[in-house]
């Protein structure tokens, strides 16, 4: 899988909200001033040139859909940051946005809550 640029990632975000859509659907989620048609269509051209976007053929009319989850690229992206920013480690990660980003106590604790249920749920395969 390929990294996307900013642009090409609003039009998959768009994509993923819609499920399946034509360009002058995926034209109705962009703010003020929106892009051109050309654009947009252009956009998910080289999508599909990277394998990330597929499309059905009506008559000369295209209607596009994902051929990748919103699920997967996520953990595509958090592999790459991880990777590349991290040293493959859970733990800088981790301990980076809890010092950087100034949790609150309240999200502190959400998280413990959930790391302990998945040490939980894991215990129980083991």
């Amino acid at each position: 899988m390929k990294e996307l640029t900013k642009a090409e990632e609003q039009i998959m975000q768009i994509l993923w909200r819609l499920g399946k859509g034509y360009v002058n659907d995926f034209l109705e989620y962009f703010p003020e001033p929106k892009p051109a048609y050309n654009t947009v269509s252009t956009f998910i051209r080289i999508l599909e040139k990277k394998g990330i976007v597929g499309h059905e053929s009506f008559g000369k009319a295209h209607r596009y859909y994902p051929l990748i989850s919103r699920k997967d690229y996520i953990r595509f992206t958090m592999k790459q940051m991880l990777d590349g920013y991290f040293n493959n480690s859970y733990k800088k990660m981790v301990s980076f946005f809890a010092r950087e980003n100034n949790l609150t106590i309240n999200e502190m604790e959400e998280i413990r809550l959930l790391m302990e249920q998945q040490i939980e749920e894991k215990k129980k395969k083991s």
